[in-house]
Protein backbone atom coordinates (compact mmCIF):
# COMPACT_ATOMS: atom_id res chain seq x y z
CA UNK A 1 0.00 0.00 0.00
CA UNK A 2 1.15 3.49 -0.62
CA UNK A 3 0.12 6.90 0.63
CA UNK A 4 0.96 8.41 4.00
CA UNK A 5 -1.20 7.25 6.91
CA UNK A 6 -2.68 9.84 9.21
CA UNK A 7 -0.57 10.50 12.34
CA UNK A 8 -2.81 8.23 14.38
CA UNK A 9 -1.13 5.61 16.63
CA UNK A 10 -3.83 3.02 15.87
CA UNK A 11 -3.40 3.58 12.13
CA UNK A 12 0.38 3.46 12.40
CA UNK A 13 0.19 0.14 14.24
CA UNK A 14 -2.21 -1.26 11.65
CA UNK A 15 0.14 -0.18 8.87
CA UNK A 16 3.10 -1.92 10.52
CA UNK A 17 1.09 -5.11 10.97
CA UNK A 18 -0.19 -4.98 7.40
CA UNK A 19 3.32 -4.56 6.01
CA UNK A 20 4.57 -7.46 8.13
CA UNK A 21 1.78 -9.96 7.51
CA UNK A 22 0.17 -9.30 4.15
CA UNK A 23 1.42 -10.88 0.92
CA UNK A 24 3.40 -8.60 -1.40
CA UNK A 25 1.52 -6.55 -3.95
CA UNK A 26 -1.92 -4.93 -3.84
CA UNK A 27 -4.43 -6.60 -1.55
CA UNK A 28 -8.10 -5.65 -1.52
CA UNK A 29 -10.74 -7.24 0.72
CA UNK A 30 -12.10 -9.48 -2.04
CA UNK A 31 -8.58 -10.89 -2.54
CA UNK A 32 -8.33 -12.27 1.00
CA UNK A 33 -9.75 -15.63 -0.09
CA UNK A 34 -6.89 -16.06 -2.57
CA UNK A 35 -4.07 -14.59 -0.51
CA UNK A 36 -4.92 -16.65 2.59
CA UNK A 37 -6.44 -19.70 0.91
CA UNK A 38 -5.12 -22.20 3.48
CA UNK A 39 -6.75 -20.29 6.35
CA UNK A 40 -9.92 -19.16 4.54
CA UNK A 41 -13.52 -20.26 4.69
CA UNK A 42 -16.67 -18.77 3.16
CA UNK A 43 -20.08 -18.77 4.82
CA UNK A 44 -23.32 -17.94 3.05
CA UNK A 45 -25.61 -15.54 4.86
CA UNK A 46 -28.99 -17.07 3.99
CA UNK A 47 -30.36 -20.63 3.83
CA UNK A 48 -29.90 -22.51 0.56
CA UNK A 49 -27.27 -19.94 -0.42
CA UNK A 50 -29.90 -17.34 -1.28
CA UNK A 51 -28.03 -14.21 -2.30
CA UNK A 52 -30.22 -11.28 -1.21
CA UNK A 53 -32.64 -10.76 1.66
CA UNK A 54 -36.17 -9.82 0.63
CA UNK A 55 -37.79 -8.98 3.96
CA UNK A 56 -36.91 -8.15 7.56
CA UNK A 57 -37.14 -11.80 8.62
CA UNK A 58 -34.40 -12.68 6.14
CA UNK A 59 -32.31 -9.69 7.21
CA UNK A 60 -32.61 -10.98 10.79
CA UNK A 61 -31.25 -14.37 9.72
CA UNK A 62 -28.47 -12.72 7.72
CA UNK A 63 -27.40 -10.42 10.57
CA UNK A 64 -27.55 -13.25 13.10
CA UNK A 65 -25.19 -15.37 10.98
CA UNK A 66 -22.77 -12.48 10.54
CA UNK A 67 -22.80 -11.55 14.21
CA UNK A 68 -22.48 -15.15 15.37
CA UNK A 69 -19.20 -15.58 13.49
CA UNK A 70 -17.99 -12.08 14.35
CA UNK A 71 -18.60 -12.82 18.04
CA UNK A 72 -16.56 -16.01 17.75
CA UNK A 73 -13.70 -14.05 16.19
CA UNK A 74 -13.67 -10.85 18.23
CA UNK A 75 -15.82 -11.06 21.40
CA UNK A 76 -14.04 -9.73 24.46
CA UNK A 77 -11.42 -7.89 22.39
CA UNK A 78 -10.91 -4.97 20.08
CA UNK A 79 -11.12 -4.88 16.32
CA UNK A 80 -10.18 -2.66 13.43
CA UNK A 81 -13.12 -1.84 11.17
CA UNK A 82 -12.05 -0.87 7.66
CA UNK A 83 -14.16 0.53 4.84
CA UNK A 84 -12.95 1.41 1.37
CA UNK A 85 -13.73 3.79 -1.43
CA UNK A 86 -12.26 4.08 -4.90
CA UNK A 87 -11.97 6.29 -7.95
CA UNK A 88 -9.82 7.05 -10.94
CA UNK A 89 -6.94 9.05 -9.41
CA UNK A 90 -8.28 12.28 -10.91
CA UNK A 91 -11.96 11.69 -10.07
CA UNK A 92 -14.15 11.97 -6.94
CA UNK A 93 -14.62 8.76 -4.98
CA UNK A 94 -17.67 6.59 -5.64
CA UNK A 95 -19.22 6.04 -2.20
CA UNK A 96 -18.19 9.08 -0.15
CA UNK A 97 -21.57 10.10 1.28
CA UNK A 98 -22.79 6.57 1.99
CA UNK A 99 -19.48 5.45 3.43
CA UNK A 100 -19.28 8.48 5.72
CA UNK A 101 -22.83 7.98 6.94
CA UNK A 102 -22.28 4.30 7.73
CA UNK A 103 -18.71 4.58 9.06
CA UNK A 104 -18.40 8.08 10.57
CA UNK A 105 -15.65 6.88 12.93
CA UNK A 106 -13.43 5.84 10.03
CA UNK A 107 -10.56 8.15 9.20
CA UNK A 108 -8.21 7.81 6.25
CA UNK A 109 -5.68 5.10 6.97
CA UNK A 110 -3.89 4.68 3.64
CA UNK A 111 -4.35 4.46 -0.12
CA UNK A 112 -3.53 1.88 -2.74
CA UNK A 113 -2.96 2.54 -6.43
CA UNK A 114 -4.00 -0.29 -8.73
CA UNK A 115 -2.07 0.35 -11.95
CA UNK A 116 -1.98 -3.21 -13.32
CA UNK A 117 -3.90 -2.29 -16.47
CA UNK A 118 -1.57 -0.81 -19.14
CA UNK A 119 -4.24 1.79 -19.98
CA UNK A 120 -4.06 4.68 -17.46
CA UNK A 121 -7.79 5.26 -17.94
CA UNK A 122 -8.38 2.04 -16.01
CA UNK A 123 -6.06 2.84 -13.11
CA UNK A 124 -7.79 3.02 -9.76
CA UNK A 125 -6.92 4.57 -6.43
CA UNK A 126 -8.39 2.83 -3.38
CA UNK A 127 -8.89 4.69 -0.11
CA UNK A 128 -8.93 2.77 3.17
CA UNK A 129 -10.67 4.23 6.26
CA UNK A 130 -10.24 2.62 9.66
CA UNK A 131 -11.21 2.87 13.28
CA UNK A 132 -10.37 0.72 16.30
CA UNK A 133 -13.15 -0.22 18.70
CA UNK A 134 -14.17 -2.74 21.36
CA UNK A 135 -16.17 -5.44 19.64
CA UNK A 136 -19.89 -5.40 20.47
CA UNK A 137 -22.45 -7.64 18.80
CA UNK A 138 -24.58 -5.57 16.44
CA UNK A 139 -22.18 -2.64 16.20
CA UNK A 140 -21.69 -3.26 12.46
CA UNK A 141 -25.27 -4.03 11.50
CA UNK A 142 -25.72 -0.97 9.21
CA UNK A 143 -22.46 -1.81 7.41
CA UNK A 144 -23.40 -5.48 7.19
CA UNK A 145 -26.76 -4.62 5.64
CA UNK A 146 -25.08 -2.33 3.12
CA UNK A 147 -22.66 -5.10 2.18
CA UNK A 148 -25.52 -7.60 1.91
CA UNK A 149 -27.36 -5.27 -0.47
CA UNK A 150 -24.18 -4.67 -2.52
CA UNK A 151 -24.54 -0.98 -1.68
CA UNK A 152 -21.08 -0.68 -0.10
CA UNK A 153 -18.33 -3.16 -0.90
CA UNK A 154 -14.81 -3.48 0.44
CA UNK A 155 -15.57 -3.76 4.16
CA UNK A 156 -13.43 -5.88 6.44
CA UNK A 157 -12.83 -6.39 10.15
CA UNK A 158 -9.63 -7.65 11.72
CA UNK A 159 -8.37 -8.27 15.22
CA UNK A 160 -5.60 -6.02 16.48
CA UNK A 161 -2.99 -8.65 15.65
CA UNK A 162 -4.19 -9.04 12.07
CA UNK A 163 -4.58 -12.78 12.56
CA UNK A 164 -8.33 -13.02 11.94
CA UNK A 165 -10.15 -11.17 9.17
CA UNK A 166 -13.80 -10.95 8.19
CA UNK A 167 -15.01 -9.60 4.85
CA UNK A 168 -18.80 -9.45 4.35
CA UNK A 169 -20.10 -9.31 0.80
CA UNK A 170 -23.48 -9.64 -0.92
CA UNK A 171 -24.22 -13.27 -0.22
CA UNK A 172 -22.03 -14.10 2.74
CA UNK A 173 -18.61 -13.53 4.22
CA UNK A 174 -15.01 -14.54 3.64
CA UNK A 175 -13.28 -15.41 6.89
CA UNK A 176 -9.53 -15.79 7.49
CA UNK A 177 -8.45 -17.51 10.70
CA UNK A 178 -5.09 -17.50 12.45
CA UNK A 179 -4.37 -21.15 11.65
CA UNK A 180 -5.71 -23.87 9.39
CA UNK A 181 -6.84 -25.83 12.45
CA UNK A 182 -8.84 -22.89 13.77
CA UNK A 183 -10.39 -22.47 10.32
CA UNK A 184 -11.40 -26.12 10.29
CA UNK A 185 -13.06 -25.88 13.70
CA UNK A 186 -15.08 -22.82 12.66
CA UNK A 187 -16.06 -24.45 9.38
CA UNK A 188 -17.26 -27.55 11.26
CA UNK A 189 -19.35 -25.47 13.71
CA UNK A 190 -21.21 -23.80 10.88
CA UNK A 191 -21.21 -26.54 8.27
CA UNK A 192 -24.81 -25.75 7.31
CA UNK A 193 -23.73 -22.29 6.12
CA UNK A 194 -21.09 -23.52 3.69
CA UNK A 195 -21.33 -23.42 -0.08
CA UNK A 196 -22.16 -26.68 -1.80
CA UNK A 197 -19.61 -25.84 -4.49
CA UNK A 198 -16.43 -27.96 -4.25
CA UNK A 199 -14.25 -24.82 -4.29
CA UNK A 200 -16.02 -23.40 -1.25
CA UNK A 201 -17.24 -20.38 -3.20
Amino acid sequence: MNGAPLPDPAHERLTRLWQTHRPPGPLLPYELKTAYRKRWVRFHSLPESKRYAEDEAEYAVLLDRHNTVLDELFAGGEAYVVTTDWAHPSDPTQYSDLRCSLHPEGTLWTTLDDTADPDPEFHTRWYFYADRRPWRRGCLDPLLRAAADDALAGIFVTDIGLGRMYHPYDGGADVVLATTEERDRLRHRHADWLSAHPSGY
